[in-house]
């Protein structure tokens, strides 16, 4: 089992992802944007084992996100999510430290293996 963060704006996409980790028996902790998600980080007394986030987010996206959460948890794993290639350019700089990026839109196969790599 794993704790799990995750971000994105789509209620309908948090909900399919967070039931399909449910499934596999992680702990998964939802925010609607990447600035609630920095506030899980900062006042959660869990260590979190992985964060999934949408790039494209209101206020934090997802690239900020993992900057800044990558700060606070060094060994955190990262799974970003987006819809458009130009997007996931902008984080080139964190390559080194992005476990996985999921193309939209987003599948449960998809999301699970993503995770289980992350966590592998």
């Amino acid at each position: 089992m794993a704790y799990i963060l995750l971000a994105d704006d789509d209620a309908a996409a948090r909900d399919l992802v967070q039931r399909a980790l449910a499934v596999d028996g992680h702990a998964v902790t939802c925010t609607q944007d990447g600035a609630e998600a920095l506030e899980q980080l900062q006042s959660s007394a869990r260590k979190f084992d992985v964060l999934i986030a949408d790039v494209q987010m209101p206020a934090v996206d997802g690239i900020a996100l993992a900057e800044k959460s990558l700060k606070l948890q060094p060994k955190l794993r990262v799974i970003l999510i987006s819809g458009f290639a130009e997007e996931i350019d902008r984080a080139k700089h964190l390559k080194a430290k992005v476990a996985r990026v999921v193309a939209k839109p987003v599948t449960l196969e998809g999301i699970r293996a993503a995770v289980k790599a992350a966590l592998g």
